[in-house]
């Protein structure tokens, strides 16, 4: 089960918001917690959708402590070097499949957090219903969630 979920909880933690770090970090711990919750003889039914949801609440927590850090941080040391960023558009993104993608990535940015979960969960195989389940949200709220989302991107790629 691990093999088969590594990749597919960690991209999912990475949407999320959290390094690569934090994010092997969380599925050792969710594999753990599933290790005890089998071993207390708990409920087998739909492991894939419980990994999911005890990742992501992990997650959040994660990214709340992130956050929380970096402010007392910025807070501590006024006089953090600024970061150069070249604004300077490269080659590369005058392609037409670099607008694109970005075009779509502004979408999906810009929807609601739960409208970008459902989303990633899709992407990711799961199913309505374990979506829902992971989300603990209705499954009409899954559907329509979804609906919005794909129709959004539909309309920004020129569908």
């Amino acid at each position: 089960m691990f093999e088969e979920l590594r990749d597919r909880l960690l991209r999912y933690l990475l949407v999320l918001g959290l390094s690569a770090h934090d994010g092997e970090e969380i599925i050792q711990e969710s594999f753990l917690l599933l290790f005890q919750h089998l071993q207390r003889g708990k409920s087998r039914q739909n492991l894939r959708g419980w990994m999911f949801r005890v990742a992501r609440n992990m997650a959040l927590k994660q990214r709340a402590a992130n956050q929380l850090r970096l402010r007392r941080i910025v807070e501590f040391d006024e006089t953090l070097p600024e970061q150069h960023v070249d604004r300077n558009p490269n080659p590369e993104e005058q392609l037409r499949s670099r607008q694109r993608q970005a075009r779509l990535l502004a979408v999906v940015g810009a929807l609601p957090e739960q409208d970008q979960s459902c989303l990633w969960l899709r992407a990711e195989g799961l199913r309505y219903r374990e979506i829902a389940q992971v989300l603990g949200i209705s499954l009409g709220s899954v559907a329509a969630s979804l609906a919005r989302s794909l129709a959004k991107l539909g309309r920004a790629d020129g569908g």
